[in-house]
């Protein structure tokens, strides 16, 4: 696909989604039948009513199934697609992401979540080690965060001096306007989380020894940040929302709602086509012959506890 076909090709689904999701979108209820299945809370359009588990991995389901299709499509056609994610700590952006990629073929599809930096990289031009994570045709490239790291964390922590940060606001749109001119679709990701709910799951994560890992020493000192991250946050937007590729933001106080309607929207913003192959039919598998199987006492197997 050449890069004008490819910039046609998204400017037109700007204004129409696939044919999956015009057909299967969530139909609107009266607010006096609301249930678990539905988006709003009668009394207030912010506060959500829990949806079903039940609905929750349908949906779900159905979304990643269509997930597969965009992969085979994207294969076929070498499409190049750059997601980022970043938001708050504990928005839910690993949760996402898992979904996203867990039904993926992970040849086609990457997460990058970079570390800090080495001694070596820091003396780089700061998007050096971002670009060679860059997708080549067909591929899928999944950002854990990403070069915003200097926009957020970096600036309210100290971590750069005020040129690199004001260097960033810079150049950071002209660098993203030349990844999409070279082909590239860029999609950017902000999970949005309350402070009051950022809180509740900081909290359950210290008392949940498989979950104490996620709470690093940076995202304990956010807490007292609030404010700062918040500022950030919105010079970042100002600088960086730029027509060819915008900021889009997902309310994440609702974990699962927030993976369905992040997944479904990376589905609208793709033209993609089914290009799932066909079933396979196994030929009959060919006799053994004359092998014979070693003696089970001389192997060794993992006890069976189970």
């Amino acid at each position: 696909m050449s890069d004008n076909e490819n910039d046609a090709a998204i400017e037109q689904n700007d204004h129409q989604v696939t044919p999956f999701l015009e057909e299967n979108s969530p139909k609107k209820k009266k607010k006096k039948k609301l249930d678990g299945n539905t988006a709003l809370n009668d009394q207030s359009p912010t506060r959500l009513v829990k949806l079903k588990n039940k609905f929750y991995e349908q949906e779900l389901s159905r979304l990643q199934i269509e997930l597969v299709k965009l992969q085979y499509w994207i294969k076929q056609t070498g499409f190049r697609l750059v997601i980022l994610f970043e938001g708050r700590d504990a928005a839910g952006k690993g949760g996402t992401i898992k979904r996203i990629s867990e039904p993926l073929n992970p040849r086609g599809c990457q997460v990058a979540a970079l570390g800090t930096p080495s001694d070596r990289e820091k003396t780089q031009w700061y998007f050096q080690r971002y670009v060679s994570h860059l997708p080549g045709a067909g591929e899928i490239v999944l950002f854990d965060r990403s070069w915003y790291n200097r926009a957020g964390i970096e600036h309210v922590m100290g971590f750069c001096t005020d040129d690199q940060y004001q260097e960033f606001l810079h150049s950071c749109p002209e660098f993203e306007r030349m990844l999409v001119r070279s082909g590239i679709v860029l999609l950017k990701y902000w999970f949005s989380v309350s402070d009051e709910e950022q809180e509740r799951r900081f909290q359950s994560r210290t008392i949940d020894p498989a979950r104490r890992w996620k709470l690093s020493p940076m995202d304990l000192e956010s807490r007292d940040r609030w404010v700062e991250y918040s500022q950030a946050k919105d010079a970042m937007f100002v600088h960086t929302n730029i027509p060819e590729a915008p900021w889009f933001t997902v309310e994440a106080d609702d974990k699962k709602r927030a993976r369905l309607n992040c997944i479904r929207h990376i589905l609208s913003k793709i033209p993609y086509e089914d290009m799932t192959p066909p079933p396979l039919e196994l030929a009959p598998r060919k006799l053994a012959g004359n092998y014979v199987r070693s003696p089970r006492n001389e192997q060794f197997f993992v006890p069976s506890a189970y």
